[in-house]
């Protein structure tokens, strides 16, 4: 008979491999399975939120019917419109920026080793918001297309300044949280400067709707963009996972790892950056997601970024949509900033992350 010691856990770690690991493996299948399910759900409950009493769930399968080919009858020209033009449209990019911010969000927070830690924290998003108002302001803005491209060139030139005042004393953590502080006040401040000097009540009205984060200009052109980005630079912060969880550690914890911290480091704040650059051309600076998500996710996932990045970018995606849908119906008619209701859901939801966290 096998000694019962060769049987602990404790005692032998190649058979607490063999019972911990199926057991940790099929949990981690349901919890993403899960998410996966509540995103699918939430797309298509988003979709038909506020579309009126005059498109039910038949039309709506109905219109999804006729876009596969099914042989079903065509929904009149403006409802299809409404439907594919104006609402699938804006489903898909809140679920795309929602879930780039969380993840964003999720590897800035290791980066830097700083809780509090956002996509907004390099000063990209207020970069992004200058570029948006000179556009707007000097006239340039003749489409949609004029503010993202306007935005998405601020956000690059932010960045650039950060990089090169980080590139003359190294990157380090303290150093990239205080350079990246500066740069967003210096670019808030050009913002705040040109839309005093705008004397445009209209254009002034309609960039403060923008900079609060607003997903109702979204079309397909946007969708595309967005998915494009999103696919590349998401794989790109997952495959330094491994990189992600010696970060969380410290640089020598790191270092010690194998890691070339500074090469990594640079890796994932350009991709960082460069995503958020695409999620606010697209829609505006949306707060909180990037901040209270990742830390949510943790609690499910525990720190190990292999698992934590998905999960974050699934319930990212789960979360701006229901925000976005619930602001909508809420407060319909009236369009409200998705920006303005992510920050009254947001701030309860944190106090309570760092009430479970015992920092609070």
């Amino acid at each position: 008979m096998a000694d019962p010691a060769l049987l602990d856990p404790a005692v032998d770690p190649v058979v607490e491999e063999r019972l911990v690991a199926p057991t940790e493996v099929r949990r981690r299948g349901l919890l993403i399975t899960g998410w996966l399910l509540l995103l699918i759900v939430s797309l298509v409950v988003a979709t038909r939120a506020g579309l009126g009493s005059g498109i039910d769930w038949a039309e709506l399968g109905r219109a999804a019917g006729t876009r596969l080919g099914l042989p079903v009858t065509p929904l009149p020209r403006l409802a299809d419109s409404l439907i594919w033009d104006l609402r699938v449209p804006r489903v898909l990019l809140a679920a795309l920026v929602g879930a780039v911010l969380a993840v964003c969000g999720a590897a800035l927070q290791s980066v830097t080793r700083n809780a509090l830690a956002d996509p907004y924290l390099l000063g990209v998003s207020s970069g992004a918001s200058t570029g948006a108002v000179v556009v707007v302001v000097l006239g340039f803005a003749g489409s949609q297309l004029g503010v993202t491209g306007g935005a998405f060139a601020g956000a690059l030139l932010s960045f650039g300044l950060l990089m090169l005042l980080l590139r003359r004393r190294g990157v380090d953590s303290m150093r990239i949280v205080l350079t990246g502080v500066v740069v967003a006040e210096l670019f808030a401040a050009l913002t705040s400067l040109v839309i005093m000097s705008s004397g445009d009540a209209d254009s002034t009205r309609a960039l403060a709707h923008w900079l609060l984060g607003s997903l109702a200009p979204a079309r397909w052109q946007s969708v595309v963009v967005c998915a494009v980005a999103a696919a590349i630079g998401l794989l790109v912060i997952w495959s330094c996972s491994a990189a992600l969880d010696g970060f969380a550690f410290g640089s020598d914890t790191a270092a010690s790892l194998g890691i070339d911290v500074r090469t990594t480091r640079t890796v994932l704040l350009v991709t960082t950056s460069l995503l958020t650059a695409v999620a606010v051309a697209a829609v505006g600076a949306i707060g909180f997601v990037g901040l209270i998500v990742p830390h949510g996710v943790r609690f499910l996932t525990g720190p190990s970024h292999r698992l934590l990045l998905p999960l974050s970018a699934v319930a990212g995606a789960v979360f701006l949509v229901w925000t976005d849908a619930v602001a909508r119906v809420l407060f319909a008619p009236l369009e409200v900033p998705v920006g303005v209701f992510t920050a009254l859901v947001g701030v309860p939801l944190f106090l309570l992350v760092l009430r479970k966290r015992g920092e609070l």
